[in-house]
């Protein structure tokens, strides 16, 4: 027996292992003499075809020449220029290689007479075909997209039909215009899906009180719109929304409003959207200098580190920065050390951007990054095996660099087979690009349709800066469009709590719900996310079932609440809200019609409730009983047999409630003795051996169901619900077994209330048990709420 478990417990380590998620983590260095916000504008490249083998060695004399700030992206496009000509499998016989502007990223005065219209014929080694001749550039242009456009209109139509432009950095509505700019493809993917993913972050850490900053552009206007359109859906508010004007002079002279805005609004989260050189950038590198205690929701092209920011990530909340979803390239740094092993030094190419690291032995050392000091993790983090990580921009150049490769290496096999094997003309070219579709080498697709563009999925990080520029930020989840509603967001949830020392998040709500009694109350003119909080009416109770049922209701298609048979959950909400209706038929003067719904309606509505409690027990037992082919039992789960439980039970209830009618029904009665000098009138009960048989017909079934339940508990799955069916007809039995004995003891109006009480505690008894759990894993541990987390749990 023994040896049976040690073997099953040995199985089972890698499915124990693979449920914990271990965390993803980068960090860098920024150069202390380097200036805050000292981002690029822009940079050009022209790629071009020789027909020549390159080595990467030849790279090294435009290389050498860079600042490290330039050096960011001529590094992204030689690594993919060269893993290209290292491939035999695109473009045989020829090579890419790439110019840029004299003087760099920073001089764009001297691009029109740079411009080349043709691939110069240089020396090329036996056994390759040389031909001067002119034929289509492909122009890498961006991150900015100013430069892009300022590229397509400084180009006159003849040299616009010479030149391809390929843009990277992020997707920018105003390059979609096939008129203005008709040779020019987007790389990065679209950012509509990003609004959404900020309001699934918000609604997963219950904010609903946000502060936004965007500029004053087409752009931000436009995700404000999509942003407001989101949380207007999703009752999440603005606490103020700040538009930073785009001309510096104007901004100068509104910086301090903006800054109190800021300061003195009580919304926590501030989310900030524009472009990294504008004056928004400028904005938010000074509010973050300042040490202002927020978080700060953005994307990775804002995120910039800050020499002057003095923090540790015990006083900081940090950045969430939604990135583009990429796998990682590997061998990065290798290639970029073999260039030049005494200038690309680790700390050299740390400067460059993030340098990602094995988490996992950090997290062994000390239970949460927090604890991490700057100077031990600094030695410790050098220590490490690293590898320079693709930002987004260098992640675009690497697929543009492909995209060029593929379109070139088609039309070339086409000219093969009509019997030419040169040139090419850039509308030729431009049909093939126009078509190329492909999967990277990293595995991931790449589609140059314009229509079929598809969506941007999202890493969710988060990050601090520390003194000295030293930046380290850590993947906590992850956003994609195309899951199943509910399901689109995605937290690492431990790996929060590692980094943070909390899986909660700094609150930022305008009002906090209110409790149990209480009502919201709105006033004119003011958010509906603020509202004060008053006692309920005298006649009035808040509903908390009604609650709950909406809760099921709006997440109907998520697995949590198809699992155990979403529509008898419904009914069993709708019968419990009925259970605690008809406690109010036994408050007033009671008449002869109240006298009779009294046991009625309370015979019947809790009738229907322990009966769907019944219904669901016998489905969870059926659905893991009938499983092999050919069982005969089969038949009543393909029928939806356990559906007809709350019928016929139903049905039977009814017909001894008619008996009760026609043989003794409930009356007005008076009572005179027990108390002095008072006569009570009371709703007496008739026949109270049929009050009893409908007692009992209640035990009966809750017994039943408690029988089936008990059964069921141990059955392996996620959402198995037995247990919790278990306690509420525990509960449940529990209370009305304790009704007997009280009831008989007491007379008058404490008769009354006792009763009242074992229907209030036995219909909040099933509400609690069965939904509340459920409940708790819709609004606050989503991640479990998932078919992914569900496999896991059931592979056990």
């Amino acid at each position: 027996m023994f040896i049976l478990i040690f073997l099953f417990l040995l199985l089972n380590i890698p499915l124990l292992m693979s449920s914990i998620t271990h965390p993803k983590c980068f960090w860098r260095m920024k150069q202390n003499n380097d200036k805050d916000g000292d981002l690029l504008i822009g940079c050009i490249f022209f790629l071009l075809r020789v027909q020549w083998p390159v080595e990467k060695d030849y790279f090294n004399h435009i290389l050498n020449t860079l600042t490290p700030t330039e050096n960011k992206f001529p590094l992204a496009l030689t690594f993919s220029v060269d893993e290209v000509n290292r491939n035999p499998f695109l473009l045989p016989n020829m090579s890419l290689i790439f110019q840029w502007p004299e003087g760099g990223c920073k001089n764009m005065s001297k691009l029109n007479s740079f411009m080349p219209l043709s691939e110069e014929k240089q020396y090329a080694p036996p056994n390759y075909n040389c031909n001067q001749e002119i034929t289509c550039i492909m122009m890498l242009t961006g991150p900015n997209w100013k430069t892009s456009v300022m590229i397509g209109t400084l180009l006159d139509p003849y040299r616009a039909q010479q030149i391809l432009q390929l843009t990277y950095g992020p997707f920018h509505p105003i390059l979609t215009d096939h008129e203005k700019f008709p040779y020019l493809y987007q790389m990065a993917p679209k950012d509509t899906a990003l609004p959404l993913a900020m309001v699934s972050l918000m609604l997963h850490f219950k904010w609903n009180w946000i502060g936004l900053a965007i500029s004053d552009s087409d752009q931000g206007t436009q995700f404000l719109s999509y942003l407001r359109t989101e949380m207007e859906i999703n009752a999440v508010c603005f606490a103020f929304v700040s538009i930073i004007p785009v001309n510096m002079n104007l901004y100068m002279s509104r910086a301090e409003v903006y800054y109190n805005q800021i300061i003195t609004s009580s919304a926590n989260v501030v989310i900030i959207y524009g472009d990294p050189d504008s004056t928004l950038a400028v904005s938010f590198r000074m509010w973050e200098s300042l040490g202002i205690q927020r978080i700060w929701v953005t994307t990775s092209q804002l995120d910039v580190t800050t020499s002057k920011r003095v923090s540790t990530v015990g006083s900081s909340h940090g950045t969430l920065a939604f990135a583009q979803h990429h796998s990682e390239i590997s061998g990065f740094k290798t290639f970029v050390q073999t260039l030049n092993p005494l200038k690309y030094t680790d700390e050299y190419l740390a400067r460059l951007g993030w340098m990602n690291f094995n988490c996992e032995v950090s997290a062994s050392k000390c239970k949460t990054l927090k604890n991490f000091s700057f100077n031990a993790s600094l030695q410790f983090l050098m220590g490490q095996t690293f590898d320079m990580a693709f930002s987004d921009d260098s992640y675009d150049i690497y697929n543009a660099v492909y995209t060029a490769a593929h379109a070139a290496h088609e039309m070339l096999l086409q000219r093969v087979d009509n019997g030419k094997v040169h040139g090419g003309n850039c509308l030729k070219l431009n049909s093939f690009l126009r078509k190329t579709h492909f999967t990277n080498p990293v595995g991931e697709k790449v589609n140059m349709n314009q229509r079929e563009n598809l969506q941007a999925e999202y890493d969710i990080f988060q990050i601090w800066n520390f003194p000295n520029g030293f930046g380290l930020k850590v993947k906590i989840g992850e956003f994609s469009p195309y899951s199943p509603h509910g399901q689109q967001l995605h937290l690492y949830e431990d790996v929060i709590k590692w980094a943070t020392g909390s899986k909660q998040m700094l609150p930022s709500v305008c009002s906090a719900d209110c409790g149990p009694g209480l009502k919201k109350f709105l006033q004119e003119g003011i958010a509906a996310c603020c509202f004060d909080c008053i006692p309920c009416p005298e006649n009035e109770v808040s509903n908390e079932t009604s609650v709950v049922l909406g809760i099921f209701v709006k997440h109907h298609d998520t697995p949590l609440v198809k699992a155990n048979n979403r529509n008898l959950s419904y009914i069993l909400l709708i019968s419990l809200m009925f259970c605690f209706l008809c406690s109010f038929l036994f408050i007033g003067h009671p008449n002869s019609a109240t006298c009779i719904l009294q046991q009625i309606t309370f015979g019947v509505v809790f009738t229907v409730s322990v009966s769907t409690v019944l219904a669901k027990t016998v489905t969870v037992l059926l659905a893991f009983i009938v499983t092999a082919p050919g069982r005969r039992m089969r038949f009543f789960m393909i029928s939806r047999a356990p559906n007809y439980i709350i019928a016929i039970c139903t049905l039977i209830q009814i017909i001894l409630c008619a008996i009760w009618l026609l043989i003794s029904p409930p009356f007005i009665d008076t009572d005179t003795h027990s108390e002095h000098g008072q006569i009570i009138i009371v709703c007496n009960k008739g026949s109270v051996t049929a009050f009893y048989c409908v007692l009992g017909y209640h035990g009966s079934l809750a017994l039943g169901s408690f029988i089936v339940a008990f059964l069921a508990r141990n059955l392996p799955h996620k959402f198995n619900e037995a247990k919790l069916l278990t306690f509420s007809m525990l509960l449940f039995c529990s209370v009305w077994v304790t009704f007997l004995p009280v009831y008989h003891s007491t007379k008058g109006k404490v008769m009354v209330v006792v009763e009242v009480f074992s229907i209030l505690s036995s219909s909040a008894g099933l509400l609690g048990c069965i939904f509340f759990p459920k409940c708790y894993i819709i609004l606050l541990r989503p991640e479990r709420n998932s078919l992914q987390n569900l496999r896991e749990k059931s592979s056990y």
